[in-house]
């Protein structure tokens, strides 16, 4: 029964033109056609689009999503230390480009904030403002060149974001995409807190209308601090009533909009809400002029042309490309598998890769900055009925409209607005702290891991946090292991001198322990081990008594597995994320099916 066959092989999410591409150097018309369809997605679901089912879904989704990109588009570049306008670049081409190449159905690309503030810890290094520095003669004193800092800026953000772009791609041709199983949950969750705490120090003086030094390297964060502290008397008051005010109001409506959430048929768009009052207070106070709150500035209508980036900037930023890339393709996976699982699809990791590779390096070549997947975001796509990458598409073009005919109205918004819808969206990481209870309960070394994560990522830059973590993960794997086996002891072995198998059961055995590192290829595994036992994937009304038998149907054998056992025996320990994979195998695509709902796990 090919039908059948096929039903199963779509159930289990493989992807068999994708691993004929990979496996075989024959080049037939199928094969070509079949390759085709895996590297550019869009060209297999989209003449499959269903325009009654979804159009008006994705297009509430795009547009509540659009709006959503404009202030934080805006917002992030801040963190990155460019231009406003370079974040309203950063939410369109990119999109764009992972709308034709990317998998996931329900997560939102573009700005996000630790990436943002990984760039700008590049574009203040290599540009910083002591560098810019020239003689006023109407003043007879030196002033900083903005325009020239920020075009440095922007060259240094498009370079280190077309490399990790490139690397995204390379890793993705060389089927690299299981790296990001070595980013535990607890460390990924541990290193999103810690960056979300560089991203408030670093807004702080927008808050407080101030100018503390840039510092670098470790404990550059501690230095900041007490920076920060030592400028307080200096505080620009209007500055700081701008920040609490926006603050105040921002936490209200979205407090109303959680309260609210069931029968309001979208969120209310507090952010857009947000900057235009704003806009239109300062334009018509004159904040700027009569009290020196610092607005966002000039921001051109239009697109801007394609620039290659300086290749003689790559030698400097090619640490914190890797780094780049490995974070936001490790935040975007993570995301986006939670959608595909609750939804019932399959994201192709290796896909992801290049789709964000050539979000990030076609973006660059249009001066963006580096870009993943926003949790906000991607709650708002999903809730507001957004279905398929259509709805992303559509953002975009809200978006597009922006930056060619609205963008220049926002020139007067403080950036004391934007730092604190910053601040307002980063309350859902800031939450991740209850993780530290959670996990002291369930699993004291995966809170270890986290503790440490945060503290290394708090103390160390981003990056250089990211690797240290990823070390002291590994490490305590290593001594988990170690620990388990002298807990052991020696074991009596009992050989097995005949294996019968029996028709109708499955049993499912690994090598290896079950943790973080393996977890997806141990549910990947067990789903190719199902596969092998149904010849025929179909689960008949049977007697009791025909339950281990086989059943003839068009001439073909039918094995009905009616129940799986998991032997479990040489898992030494589990961490939290072997739990939730034994918690969730029952829900993997091929087993949780209406065709196997007869399927009992032991």
């Amino acid at each position: 029964n090919r039908k059948s066959l096929e039903g199963a092989g779509s159930l289990l999410g493989l992807s068999e033109s994708h691993s004929a591409c990979v496996s075989s150097p024959r080049c037939s018309g199928p094969r070509l056609k079949s390759c085709m369809l895996s590297c550019v997605p869009v060209l297999s679901w989209l003449p499959r689009y269903s325009f009654r089912e979804n159009t008006m879904g994705d297009l509430i989704s795009g547009i509540s999503v659009g709006i959503m990109h404009l202030p934080q588009g805006m917002a992030y570049a801040l963190l990155a230390g460019v231009p406003p306008v370079f974040g309203l670049f950063s939410s369109f081409y990119p999109i764009l480009i992972y709308f034709i190449f990317g998998t996931s159905k329900h997560i939102s690309v573009g700005t996000y904030a630790v990436m943002s503030v990984m760039i700008g810890g590049v574009t203040e290094r290599l540009a910083p403002n002591l560098n810019f520095m020239i003689w006023d003669n109407a003043t007879n004193q030196t002033v900083l060149d903005i325009v020239n800092r920020d075009a440095e800026r922007v060259k240094v953000a498009a370079a280190v974001t077309f490399l990790s772009g490139l690397f995204q791609v390379l890793l993705g041709l060389v089927q690299f995409g299981f790296v990001v199983t070595y980013l535990s949950e607890p460390l990924v969750r541990g290193y999103t807190t810690g960056a979300a705490i560089h991203v408030i120090v670093s807004q702080l003086k927008y808050t407080f209308g101030i100018s503390p030094d840039r510092h670098s390297g470790p404990f550059s964060l501690i230095f900041t601090v007490i920076e920060v502290c030592n400028l307080l008397p200096k505080t620009n008051v209007g500055t700081l009533v701008v920040s609490l005010v926006t603050i105040v109001s921002l936490i209200v409506v979205k407090e109303l909009n959680t309260y609210l959430g069931k029968k309001l048929p979208v969120p209310i768009p507090v952010e857009l809400l947000g900057i235009i009052i704003a806009t239109v207070i300062s334009w018509q106070v004159n904040l700027h002029g009569k009290y020196g709150v610092e607005v966002v500035g000039e921001i051109p209508s239009g697109l801007q042309p394609p620039v290659l980036p300086e290749a003689s900037i790559f030698g400097q930023v090619i640490g914190d490309a890797f780094a780049l890339s490995v974070v936001g393709y490790g935040i975007a996976i993570s995301l986006g598998r939670i959608f595909a699982l609750k939804y019932g699809y399959k994201v192709d990791s290796n896909q992801e890769l290049i789709a964000l590779g050539l979000s990030n390096s076609i973006g660059g070549i249009f001066q963006c900055f580096a870009i993943s997947c926003s949790m906000s975001r991607s709650m708002v796509q999903e809730s507001t009925g957004g279905k398929t990458q259509v709805a992303g598409a559509l953002s975009a073009m809200v978006i597009l409209i922006i930056t060619m005919w609205i963008g220049s109205l926002f020139e007067e918004l403080p950036k004391a607005v934007l730092a604190a819808i910053i601040y307002v969206n980063l309350h859902g990481m800031m939450k991740q702290f209850m993780d530290i209870p959670t996990l002291w309960r369930s699993n004291k070394v995966d809170m270890l891991v986290w503790l440490a994560t945060l503290i290394l990522t708090v103390l160390f830059n981003p990056d250089m946090g990211l690797a240290a973590s990823i070390a002291f993960s590994m490490l305590t794997v290593i001594f988990r292991t170690h620990l388990s086996i002298l807990k052991r002891g020696l074991v009596q072995r009992t050989l097995v001198s005949q294996v019968k198998e029996i028709p109708g059961i499955v049993i499912f055995r690994s090598s290896a322990t079950l943790y973080f590192a393996n977890a997806e290829m141990y549910q990947d595994a067990l789903a190719d081990k199902v596969r092998s036992n149904i010849h025929v994937l179909s689960c008949q009304e049977v007697e009791p008594d025909q339950l281990n038998k086989d059943v003839e149907k068009d001439g073909a054998v039918s094995t009905l597995p009616h129940a799986i056992i998991l032997d479990l025996s040489p898992v030494n320990f589990l961490d939290t994320v072997g739990v939730k994979t034994l918690r969730g195998v029952s829900r993997l695509s091929i087993l949780s099916d209406p065709s196997s709902s007869c399927l009992n796990f032991f």
